[in-house]
């Protein structure tokens, strides 16, 4: 009985609506809500605060464990991801490529994790916990922002403000030069969008995909369909797991290529 209501309760279309949590709190002429997807956003970055830390209090000269995966996962996107790009200015931007990779990576997975079902299970109590914050636009438009953000201030910073400005127009005649500025300055911005979208297509499609297939169960109720829609979801869950590391370290990958974009001195 417990299993065919926890079964009912699976719906992955749900997990990506934001709902309210609590609030609405008045802040002036504003008025603020708490939303599922904030929860999961600031559960992510408890996640690493804790779990980071503990992992790498005791430094070994062969880690060991999950402090081995960290520092292998830190090692190849300095490496491999930043230092070609990047060279010697790595050191400077690896922290926060190294946060952004983490956090983005623990979204998607939390996305992937029944909050919901598992707190019902405990409890028995209806909630609205849980969701895939990185399937809402909202918010890896806001990672996009940080990112592009970033790779401007970081020119900016390198090159000097005046410098940078200049960067961004190629040596054309200069009747053309304010069309080619105007249209470098879209294509960062298409950078921005293109972040954004890229990160959130790829997590919506797989939950609709997970949620297609969960939902032939409830469509023909027939064991052989069952059986074949939850070895299916199964599988699609594995893929999207490896979707949830490829899509944090493309966003981080990008990000990289457009800061070595910013701060090199060649006009481009």
């Amino acid at each position: 009985m417990i299993h065919t209501e926890l079964l009912a309760t699976v719906n992955l279309i749900e997990e990506l609506n934001t709902k309210t949590l609590f609030g609405p709190f008045s802040l002036g002429p504003f008025e603020l809500v708490f939303t599922s997807h904030m929860l999961v956003i600031a559960l992510a970055a408890l996640l690493l605060m804790i779990t980071l830390p503990l992992s790498l209090h005791r430094p070994r000269l062969v880690p060991c464990g999950f402090a081995n995966l960290i520092e292998t996962v830190c090692v190849f996107l300095r490496e491999d991801v930043a230092a070609p790009f990047l060279k010697d200015r790595t050191d400077r931007y690896i922290p926060v490529l190294w946060t952004l990779f983490f956090y983005i990576l623990t979204m998607n997975l939390l996305g992937l994790t029944p909050l919901k079902e598992l707190y019902w299970m405990i409890t028995q109590r209806p909630n609205d916990f849980g969701g895939a914050p990185t399937a809402n636009i909202w918010i890896t438009g806001a990672l996009a922002t940080f990112s592009f953000l970033l790779f401007h201030l970081a020119g900016i910073f390198e090159q000097g403000f005046w410098n940078y400005l200049k960067s961004m127009c190629p040596p054309v005649p200069w009747f053309i030069r304010p069309f080619m500025f105007v249209m470098e300055l879209l294509s960062s911005f298409v950078r921005l969008f293109s972040l954004a979208i890229r990160l959130f297509a790829n997590i919506l499609a797989g939950h609709i995909l997970l949620s297609v297939i969960m939902g032939f169960i409830f469509i023909y109720k027939n064991f052989m369909v069952a059986t074949v829609s939850i070895t299916g979801a199964i599988l699609m869950s594995f893929l999207e797991i490896f979707v949830a590391f490829l899509q944090a370290y493309i966003f981080v990958f990008l990000t990289t290529i457009f800061i070595s974009f910013a701060v090199s001195h060649e006009e481009h």
